[in-house]
């Protein structure tokens, strides 16, 4: 019997969109002025609801109204390795794609660097990039909208999902979301990452194709009128601002959980322990401390976030 999570949806054949302005990038032009827009799927190779939805966007033919749309394939590699028996180890080939914008200037020696560096001249096209992701465990969607204002500007504008979450990247490697511009305080260029859901909940892409329709619609690329009528759905209950504070990694990957913690669970009392790193105790710093994404419920390697940590804002 497997651990694994049941797989809610069929995986589409995305073979058909090798060929475009470079393998598996397609760029549509409205040959009239606007922004320049990214739509990404794949940045990890199991994160599927994102391809869904970028695959039937294309196959229904749909031009921008103005502007630039850009719609990516990113980690195809990882995506067409993968095994039902052992689905999470589609992530990525080589190393994490989303960890490697830091260092697209140096030679680039694994599948994920050259693919970044193939992948890079469209996302510095950009004025506007949302990165669709998925998440290894259940979890309330989440919008990852970075550190600067403008981030979470564009978040509120789009009004789902209910959590937003202020971040300053990730310690193990600059995120696609970061690079660039899309970093630069003095810039206008803004970029989202949305975690859907569980990588293959039905409900993930449902929440792709929400928050894809809505992301589409607020940059003026296309109307709601020609999307699928389906894809938008009602509003959320009112969104709430994370500012994450903290990453918590284990040392050496045997962190002990208090107990099973959800995601986005809101822990009331500060000095509250939420385990043992090593023998030593970890607890919540302040009163109202949300748990952003914990990984603490599954086996971990050391080095590894366990949990963020953050507070309402």
């Amino acid at each position: 019997m497997s651990d694994n999570p049941p797989i809610e949806f069929a995986f589409p054949e995305l073979r058909k969109w090798e060929k475009g302005a470079a393998p598996y990038i397609h760029v549509l032009e409205s040959g009239k002025p606007g922004p320049t827009v990214m739509v990404a799927s794949l940045t990890h190779g199991n994160e599927v609801s994102g391809a869904i939805v970028v695959d039937a966007l294309l196959a229904a033919g749909l031009k921008p109204r103005q502007g630039t749309l850009i719609f990516s394939f990113n980690n195809i590699e990882a995506y067409h390795s993968f095994d039902a028996k052992n689905p999470f180890k589609s992530r990525m080939i080589d190393e994490d794609f989303n960890r490697t914008w830091g260092r697209l200037d140096q030679p680039a020696t694994t599948l994920e660097t050259r693919r970044a560096q193939v992948v890079k001249p469209y996302v510095e096209r950009a004025d506007f990039l949302l990165d669709l992701h998925s998440m290894h465990d259940d979890c309330v969607p989440l919008m990852l909208c970075g550190p600067l204002d403008r981030g979470a500007a564009l978040a509120e504008k789009l009004g789902t999902p209910v959590d937003i979450v202020r971040d300053r990247g990730h310690a193990a490697g600059m995120r696609m979301r970061d690079y660039g511009a899309f970093g630069d305080p003095g810039s206008s260029r803004t970029a989202l990452l949305i975690e859907t859901g569980q990588h293959w909940r039905a409900s993930s892409v449902t929440v792709a194709k929400d928050v894809t329709a809505r992301f589409l619609a607020e940059t003026g690329t296309m109307e709601e009128a020609d999307l699928p009528a389906d894809w938008k759905q009602p509003a959320s209950a009112k969104q709430r601002v994370v500012q994450v504070t903290h990453a918590i990694a284990t040392k050496r990957g045997n962190f002990i959980s208090a107990r099973r913690f959800e995601g986005q669970e809101v822990i009331a009392k500060a000095g509250t322990v939420l385990g043992h790193d090593d023998g030593e105790p970890v607890t919540t710093p302040y009163d109202n401390c949300v748990l952003v994404m914990p990984s603490i419920n599954r086996p971990l390697r050391a080095g590894v976030t366990v949990v963020r940590l953050g507070r309402l804002i």
